[in-house]
């Protein structure tokens, strides 16, 4: 089994309609009245790794290896650019011993190919996302491994923040833009990394993301950058494609880890299709040296 097959390692279940279920959501007719953005609905983004870089200034870690065929980041080898300046040296350490690992053929474990709870921005790996905006909270689906993200509204981060998965999350609405600020990511945990390339990150993780329906012109930036940078295992980007663009951009600084904050975007497209259940198979052959890391083992029986 080769690496590319090792690490895809989904396995689909069946089908179920993205609109399988309904919560109240603040839909078109109430866009006006509530002086908010509709982004309700099921978006994907189709790219591999995820992560736009931005048109100038920091931004993220972006593969060494490169695919002969047009030049985009080879998910074959993930070879992070530890030379980013954004990073610790300790960082930058992490980042190489993992690229010297997949140049020799090592597929080497992630929250994704060890089916873990995925820290934002890894969680935005998955391809495509349905979001269910109510009036006191912002719901995420995530297509795969059925992770969910909550993002209160309205609301602050406690005084002492419990660290979980996926951070707390609070938001609001500005103007036409839905912006979150997410923090207590849990660090204290096996493949604490933001992004393929094994990118670590520390107890002092703070993300900002905006949220934003554009048309084609605003996001032709964003779409011309990671079409050069990222792959797309499906179809290019429809050039008839004429609803609206959701984009997300990021903010994210690490005193323990990055040099600076830095910047990334993402850009989804409406899906009409529907999702496959799918569900993460643990693989107890494994394929990589940290005997320990991966699949849970019980020592009597259950039953």
């Amino acid at each position: 089994m080769g690496a590319m097959s090792k690490r895809f390692r989904r396995v689909a279940l069946g089908w179920v309609a993205a609109a399988s279920v309904v919560l109240p959501s603040v839909g078109a007719e109430n866009q006006s009245a509530a002086g908010i953005p509709d982004l309700s609905g099921t978006w994907r983004h189709g790219t591999l790794p995820w992560l736009v870089p931005p048109e100038s200034g920091p931004g993220p870690v972006t593969n060494r290896s490169r695919r002969a065929d047009n030049g985009q980041s080879n998910y074959s080898e993930l070879v992070g650019d530890d030379s980013n300046p954004i990073l610790l040296p300790w960082a930058a350490q992490v980042v190489k011993a993992k690229g010297e690992l997949s140049l020799k053929g090592e597929v080497f474990p992630s929250p994704a190919n060890q089916c873990w709870p995925e820290p934002p921005p890894f969680l935005f790996k998955h391809m495509a996302i349905q979001m269910l905006q109510q009036r006191d909270k912002v719901v995420m689906l995530f297509n795969e491994d059925h992770e969910v993200r909550t993002v209160r509204l309205n609301a602050q981060h406690p005084a002492r923040v419990v660290p979980s998965w996926h951070g707390d999350a609070v938001g609001y609405y500005e103007g036409d833009t839905l912006v979150i600020d997410t923090v207590g990511i849990r660090a204290d945990r096996k493949f604490a990394m933001i992004d393929l390339f094994g990118t670590p990150y520390t107890d002092k993780l703070h993300v900002v993301e905006r949220w934003q329906l554009l048309d084609r012109d605003a996001v032709k930036g964003d779409l011309e950058r990671g079409t050069k940078e990222n792959w797309r295992p499906g179809a290019p980007i429809d050039p008839n494609y004429k609803d609206k663009f959701l984009r997300v951009q990021f903010t994210i600084e690490d005193e323990g880890a990055f040099t600076t904050p830095w910047t990334a975007s993402l850009v989804y497209m409406r899906d009409p299709n529907e999702w496959a259940e799918v569900a993460c198979a643990e693989n107890p052959s494994g394929f990589y040296s940290d005997k320990e890391a991966g699949v849970p083992q019980a020592k009597t029986p259950d039953f």
